[in-house]
């Protein structure tokens, strides 16, 4: 029996790929075994080729495996794009309607079943995604009865004849594949999982989930791969809680439309990638400068311009810490795992109101798109800070109020107290134009300087916990590792396997981008051979965004990877290896 086992479905976009491997997934999931997802698909509606990678195992995982155990294929494409990652033993299950060819140089075998015929005789061959994992089933020996659950709450609705043909699909596909198989029934059989209940999402759903926890109560935004699920979840739920979800006429509205709702007391968010944020920058100077609350998710895709939007890339870093004119104070976080982007999510609402500054969440395509298998949330760790937000009108007796409140008071700090407008004794001008403590415009050289000095003191005092993931066993090492966002699984992996040759390997994963914990990352760096800064772009910022904060040039090699496609555990190791 296998500890793990890595399973692809592929074809056309729009023939069903995405949902056989989420029928595939949920059922596994259910049955208490770690899954790891990644969608390969084009940017366009219907057509071109796309597929489902997903790999299942007994303990926790994060990253795509190198290789394949079972290709099922809807489309001769499929094989022929897919079918050297399939090992010797490996299985391909595909579809009779298009008469297979097998390629001379696999050892895998190949395997025909009639997925379409057998979908049509029960009524559309619309369900012969259902065929294709109860054929799955049988190389895996597993009851398709497991999948019942599954089929009743995506179909239910649908009425009980739907139910009923759907299993019956599954139960045709496993009997037509296990009559193929004979004596190999159950080759590639798992281990049996610890039956535990675990939540699958995609790292959207998590950041979405995570602003409902933090309060939001309002999200602005223009639909935009890989960012389109955060407004699709919470477009049904902020309505439950009194909230809304608002479709703006473009980014710009967007982050306008956040700005305004937040200085009305209301936290609220917008959620882009690479294109949008160009199209923000302007608003978010405007955050930073009238010292407004603003959260801004940025899921980073291939670029420039329309580039890759369906694929995995890195390339936002320095775009997201110097994208804005002028100098403001700002705040980029980078969550490493669906549960960090629930947590993250929370915080930097609290951050972005208690440094009253624009906070980016700052994610990447695999980690906002891939799904994974994620521990329970523990909602007790959710707090709400609301920093130097003067609450009632007493507070603001208290402080002594004139006829024009302090909004922009110069204090120690360099956080100003804030008020709701409305609010007796609290009048004070807003301007994007220089202005003094009470907002009224002003071009004084020592009120400029005051209140820029004012402003960058808050990024001094900017706290957040565990702003880089460490597993640093050793005190000195031959290869430090470095990445951020979705890497931290695939580089864990290699680290282990760098580890099983007898090297000294620690991992530092930065998790807050800007700005730059250097002071936690320097002794790591100081006692590594060699510092290896792993990241998917071209020009290696976040390794030069290390140079610049921390230092030791002489000791950092940049591995970029810029194809589109994310990084697999053998890609880093042997690299590595060639660097020893």
């Amino acid at each position: 029996m296998k500890e793990q086992l890595s399973w692809k479905v592929g074809g056309q976009q729009g023939e069903g790929i995405e949902s056989t491997g989420e029928i595939f997934s949920m059922a596994l999931n259910r049955l208490g075994y770690f899954l790891y997802g990644y969608r390969h698909f084009s940017s366009r509606i219907k057509g071109g080729h796309t597929n489902n990678k997903i790999r299942v195992s007994t303990t926790q995982v994060r990253a795509i495996a190198d290789d394949l155990d079972i290709l099922v294929a809807f489309d001769q494409e499929t094989i022929d794009v897919n079918y050297k990652e399939l090992h010797s033993d490996g299985v391909i299950i595909a579809d009779a309607k298009f008469k297979p060819e097998k390629p001379e140089d696999t050892d895998a075998s190949l395997y025909v079943i009639p997925f379409t015929q057998l979908a049509t005789e029960l009524g559309t061959s619309l369900m012969k995604n259902m065929v294709a994992v109860g054929a799955t089933c049988a190389v895996l020996n597993l009851d398709p009865d497991v999948f019942e659950e599954v089929v009743e709450e995506i179909f239910g609705r649908k009425g009980e004849t739907v139910v009923e043909k759907n299993m019956e699909a599954i139960k045709q596909g496993f009997q037509s594949m296990k009559d193929e198989l004979g004596i190999k029934v159950g080759s590639l059989q798992l281990k049996e999982a610890d039956g535990n209940k675990r939540m699958f999402m995609i790292g959207n759903d998590a950041i979405a989930l995570g602003a409902l926890a933090g309060g939001v109560r309002l999200m602005a935004a223009y639909p935009i791969t890989p960012a389109s699920e955060i407004m699709e979840y919470l477009i049904k739920k902020l309505p439950m809680v009194g909230g809304t979800v608002i479709q703006t006429e473009d980014e710009i509205a967007a982050a306008t439309m956040a700005i305004g709702a937040n200085y009305g007391g209301i936290r609220s968010f917008t959620a882009s990638a690479g294109p949008g944020l160009s199209l923000m920058m302007e608003a978010i100077g405007l955050s930073g400068m009238t010292e407004q609350p603003l959260v801004v998710v940025d899921t980073q895709r291939g670029g420039p311009s329309t580039g890759l939007p369906t694929k995995q890339e890195q390339s936002d870093l320095m775009a997201m810490i110097y994208g804005t004119h002028g100098e403001i104070p700002k705040i980029v976080l980078a969550p490493s795992t669906v549960q960090e982007a629930f947590y993250d999510t929370v915080e930097a609402f609290n951050l972005a109101e208690e440094y009253q500054c624009p906070v980016i969440i700052l994610s990447d395509l695999q980690l906002s798109l891939g799904k994974q298998t994620v521990e329970p949330l523990d909602y007790s760790k959710v707090e709400i800070r609301r920093g130097k937000l003067v609450g009632n009108e007493s507070e603001l007796n208290e402080l002594e109020a004139k006829k024009y409140f302090k909004r922009f008071e110069v204090t120690e700090d360099g956080v100003s107290p804030r008020v709701i407008p409305g609010m007796k004794n609290g009048i004070h001008h807003v301007t994007g134009v220089e202005h003094d403590e009470t907002g009224k415009p002003s071009e004084s050289p020592v009120n400029r300087q005051a209140q820029m000095d004012k402003r960058m003191r808050k990024v001094e005092s900017i706290h957040f916990n565990n702003p880089i993931h460490t597993h640093a066993p050793h005190e000195e090492a031959d290869l430090l590792l470095v990445g951020f966002n979705s890497t931290r699984g695939v580089i864990e992996e290699a680290m282990e396997r760098l580890e099983a040759d007898g090297l000294k390997v620690n991992h530092a994963h930065v998790r807050l981008i800007h700005p730059f914990p250097a002071d936690e990352l320097e002794p790591l760096m100081q006692s590594a051979k060699k510092v290896v800064v792993i990241e998917n772009n071209a020009t290696g910022q976040l390794a030069n965004i290390i140079k610049m904060n921390v230092g030791y040039g002489n000791k950092i090699t940049k591995m970029t990877k810029y194809d589109g496609t994310p990084y697999l555990p053998n890609e880093i190791h042997s690299r590595c290896k060639e660097l020893i």
